[in-house]
């Protein structure tokens, strides 16, 4: 079949559990349940879900294993993130597949096959709303950092092609921020200039100018420190056809980076529910 849909998708530790979520992170939350609607009306077959969290020195990482199953707790902040579990299907026949195109195309990919393996919290907390019955088959990707954007796009096209050819229906989720110039206090916007540079990168992909979005990410990466060094966003825009629609549904601050929700697929397939509003709206 297909890529049914592909998400950026936010996960700032403070929605982590949702009756915690600061009142300017809230709509991203009700729009995430939203989506999950969306999601479930598609009955996607497996979800592939690269994280910011799970970044990997040298080799491009695939998760096959056949269960993920834990409790989380987030090293960087355990105070948010806490003894949370998790229990989804895996999707090793799919998982391997990925790892065998890597190596076809010269890549430095490997499999990852471990249950005691523990998800960070970029995998965790989008998928405690987007599927929170855990019951659609996961496969995690790390973010590479001796891998260029221009080698994560490259790996992006040879994931696509090879989910785009299965007999599987598919959701592409890319976890992560926009601007990551990160301070203190989650209340703090990224600065005026950042905000900029994330307002420019938006106009592009709304406009669907997904190649002139692709074109600014080396320097957007750079001047407004985009997490990841922009890595989840070369691998998002490698999966996002030229004709495809792109809805933004939330955004927020969080300690000074910018977070946005939003999908990208065919028209009937973006559109939301009339149930998307937020059960926090007042």
């Amino acid at each position: 079949m297909t890529i049914e849909l592909s998400l950026l998708a936010p996960h700032v530790p403070s929605i982590c559990h949702e009756d915690q979520v600061p009142e300017f992170q809230k709509d991203m939350v009700a729009y995430m349940k939203g989506v999950s609607k969306k999601i479930s009306e598609i009955k996607p077959d497996v979800v592939v879900l690269v994280s910011c969290h799970w970044p990997s020195t040298f080799f491009h990482y695939v998760d096959c294993t056949e269960e993920h199953k834990g409790i989380l707790t987030a090293f960087e902040a355990p105070d948010l993130i806490k003894d949370v579990p998790y229990h989804y299907p895996g999707d090793s026949d799919l998982a391997n597949e990925l790892v065998q195109a890597g190596h076809t195309a010269g890549l430095q990919v490997q499999g990852v096959n471990d249950p005691y393996y523990v998800w960070d919290y970029g995998t965790v907390v989008p998928l405690r709303y987007l599927v929170p019955n855990e019951d659609i088959p996961v496969i995690n990707l790390s973010v590479t950092l001796a891998a260029s954007l221009e080698e994560t796009y490259q790996w992006g096209k040879e994931i696509a092609k090879v989910l785009k050819e299965s007999d599987k229906k598919i959701v592409f989720v890319s976890s992560g921020a926009l601007s990551h110039n990160l301070v203190r206090g989650r209340h703090n916007k990224p600065t005026v200039s950042e905000h900029a540079l994330d307002k420019q990168f938006i106009e592009f992909i709304m406009n669907k100018d997904y190649k002139g979005a692709y074109n600014m990410l080396p320097q957007y990466a750079r001047l407004a420190k985009v997490e990841s060094g922009g890595r989840h966003l070369a691998m998002l825009l490698s999966m996002v056809e030229n004709d495809w629609e792109p809805t933004y549904f939330a955004d927020g601050q969080s300690s000074g980076s910018w977070n946005a929700l939003i999908a990208f697929g065919e028209k009937d397939k973006v559109r939301l529910v009339a149930e998307a509003e937020a059960e926090f709206a007042t």
